[in-house]
């Protein structure tokens, strides 16, 4: 009973605390108030929500968020000297990458990860969920953007996720 009239608690209580900041009064009006809009916005978003996974190593996920941290800095740089120098010398190209996750979140935090990355960008998913359509904005080889992104990316979030093999 509980959980279906709070399918997120954390969520709800996050929602609450926001709301008696905004209005600056812990007064039993907003109280009611703010307890009833996190109980009823939670309930009203959950179709749009994705679910997590029962099972995930947040200390794994820390270890890639630093990873991606990382290479976003980096690849700033490197874009930055690819677009300051001769453009004519930049060689975009669309790539389809096979992915091999079978959890929502976790190739949300893919699309997202390669589209954060400068230098990249996510342009489709297919229908089926098993191949992204990713535009470099400088690749000389096809082969090994595919393959970075699978090791670098796809790999760690299997494990984060604990996707099953396809």
């Amino acid at each position: 009973m509980i959980r279906r009239l709070l399918p997120h608690p954390a969520e709800s209580f996050l929602l609450l605390a926001v709301w008696l900041l905004l209005v600056g009064s812990v007064s039993f009006g907003h109280l009611l108030l703010g307890a009833f809009l996190s109980i009823v916005i939670p309930l009203l978003v959950q179709p749009l929500l994705i679910e997590r996974p029962y099972r995930w190593h947040p200390l794994r996920l820390l270890r890639f968020l630093l990873m991606v941290m990382g290479d976003i800095l980096v690849a700033n740089f490197q874009v930055a000297r690819l677009t300051l120098g001769p453009i004519e010398r930049l060689q975009p190209v669309f790539v389809e990458v096979p992915i091999e996750l079978d959890n929502e979140l976790a190739i949300s935090v893919l699309v997202s990860v390669v589209s954060l990355t400068p230098g990249s960008l996510s342009a489709d998913l297919s229908t089926d969920r098993r191949t992204l359509l990713v535009h470099g904005l400088h690749v000389e080889d096809k082969v090994a953007m595919v393959a970075e992104i699978k090791g670098r990316y796809e790999a760690p979030l299997k494990e984060i996720f604990e996707c099953l093999p396809t």
